[in-house]
């Protein structure tokens, strides 16, 4: 009798006793499962944020597009096509490492090209970051493009826009944020803020323009011969409108995707990124209002791209209310920038240089004066030591690359394609058929 009261005793027991022998690893296989549904988010918003990010090639080619005269429209697009396509390939085999490489220097990453840090068999990780970086290093090269619209010859634009995504775009972004794989730059050791890219990005792009703006010189027709400056109009102000408003789109991604995490810092990164660009946009027409005493489209539509760019830097680390000043203070940047560069006879077509180059800077700095820990002098002086770097080397070296290439292959198309238009002169095309295109 009492072996069956045992026996059965011992059956009731096994399920309990089973389950108290896997209690420990389901507790430790339901962390793991957390961590790998966090991990598969982080994949999945990264990957969604370039695309937003790619998608702002989009807007950039609407945007350089409606700013600029009918007659040079395909140009613009193929511009910006290749770019993209170009500038991926030049990323890929030497751009991401430089940037992200390991370095001992701080200077230059000196692994990872030719994405030879990912394996089939390895972590997967260095594909979805190569992927949101290499939309970065587009955007860089594409910036470059407005301010020299109209007179550019294609197969010189070729040549700069690889070199911007190899080598001038990677090697500041490896001094300021190398060690987000493999690298460890100078600036970040510094304790430079610029979550985003107001500098590394923007800047970049900015300065560089405007080292090509002033070496190809102006439009014909653009200043008279008492140095008068004389209005060319863009040809589809509507166009133009759509791209800032694909751009302020596509921000979303820039900004709060840099986070490369999906949790829930994002969400104070969205509300400053569009605060700053509205912001932006209204200051920028009420700047151009009491200036010009109407509230100038073009100037607007500059204001709420000059507030993203302002914003950019410091997304992560201002409060909204602090996103509303910086944002407005671009606004109004960018329309006495633009207003300024006109009056020293650089010609830039979307004023490019203004939106990026400027207000870049000016977010660049802003990120160190309303951090929210509080501004020190430590931080102000590294967040300046960066604008000033920036400014060194992408317009230092682009300079001297835009005279090189001028010396060989010619940078500059002649007189009477620029007249007829580059599109037909250069890629035999017509954007718009049928219609009449004013010279």
């Amino acid at each position: 009798m009492k072996k069956k009261i045992l026996l059965t005793t011992a059956l009731l027991l096994l399920p309990a006793l089973a389950w108290a022998a896997d209690e420990a690893p389901t507790a430790i296989s339901n962390a793991a499962a957390i961590a790998l549904v966090q991990d598969h988010a982080n994949y999945l918003w990264t990957l969604i944020a370039a695309a937003l990010v790619f998608f702002m090639q989009a807007g950039f080619a609407m945007v350089e597009t409606g700013f600029t005269r009918a007659k040079n429209a395909v140009n613009i697009m193929m511009k910006n096509l290749m770019d993209f396509s170009m500038g991926s390939i030049a990323f890929w085999a030497v751009g991401f490492g430089l940037m992200f490489g390991t370095t001992s220097t701080g200077w230059f990453g000196t692994s990872d090209f030719f994405l030879s840090g990912w394996t089939p068999d390895g972590d997967p990780w260095v594909l979805a970051f190569w992927m949101f970086q290499c939309v970065f290093a587009a955007t860089a090269a594409t910036i470059v493009s407005g301010a020299m619209a109209e007179r550019t010859k294609f197969s010189g634009y070729l040549v700069y826009s690889a070199i911007v995504c190899a080598f001038i775009y990677p090697i500041f972004g490896s001094w300021a944020w190398g060690s987000l794989l493999n690298g460890n730059g100078w600036l970040e050791q510094l304790g430079f803020i610029d979550f985003a890219g107001s500098t590394v990005v923007h800047s970049i792009g900015g300065w560089a323009a405007l080292a090509g703006a002033i070496v190809l010189g102006p439009r014909i027709g653009k200043y008279g011969k008492n140095g008068e400056v004389r209005a060319i109009p863009g040809h589809n102000i509507p166009m133009a409108a759509l791209g800032v408003f694909i751009l302020w789109l596509g921000w979303f991604g820039f900004n709060p995707g840099s986070t490369t995490t999906a949790d829930k810092s994002i969400a104070m990164i969205f509300v400053n990124t569009n605060m700053a660009a509205a912001a932006g946009a209204v200051l920028g027409m009420i700047t151009s209002w009491v200036m010009f005493k109407k509230p100038d489209i073009g100037m607007s539509l500059n204001g709420a791209l000059a507030g993203l760019v302002g914003i950019t830097a410091g997304c992560a680390n201002v409060s909204p209310t602090s996103s509303i000043i910086i944002g407005a203070i671009a606004g109004i940047l960018v329309v006495v920038s633009v207003y300024l560069i006109d009056r020293m006879h650089i010609d830039d077509p979307v004023g490019a240089v203004s939106v990026h180059g400027v207000c870049g800077a000016w977010g660049t700095l802003a990120a160190g004066l309303f951090n929210m820990g509080g501004p020190t002098m430590k931080i102000v002086t590294t967040q300046l030591i960066g604008i000033g770097a920036a400014f060194i080397w992408s317009f230092g070296v682009a300079f001297l690359l835009f005279k090189a290439i001028d010396l060989t292959m010619g940078l500059r198309v002649s007189e009477e394609e620029e007249m007829e238009g580059l599109d037909i002169g250069e890629h035999g095309a017509n954007a718009y058929n049928d219609f009449q295109v004013s010279k």
